[in-house]
């Protein structure tokens, strides 16, 4: 999983990709469902403050949406 291609303000991508490393390294469903609230939470939070284009925003919660389907199936495994 990857936020390559996916533009965001300056400073922001740093935080971007650790909630990506939160959700892509959870050792349970606890804390898989914890990292994806944050990074649903951080997408909101730069929508809402018109930081990001609704456009920008769908990209980063279907890239975290991915990686949360992908670690959860990792984890049933």
């Amino acid at each position: 999983m990857s936020l390559d291609g996916i533009a965001l303000p300056k400073g922001v991508m740093p935080d971007a990709e650790k909630l990506l490393d939160a959700i892509t390294q959870a050792g349970t469903a606890e804390e898989l469902n914890r990292a994806g609230g944050k990074a649903e939470g951080f997408v909101f939070g730069l929508e809402s403050g018109k930081a990001i284009k609704s456009q920008v925003a769908e990209r980063l919660y279907v890239a975290y949406d991915d990686a949360c389907s992908q670690r959860s199936t990792e984890l049933s495994a």
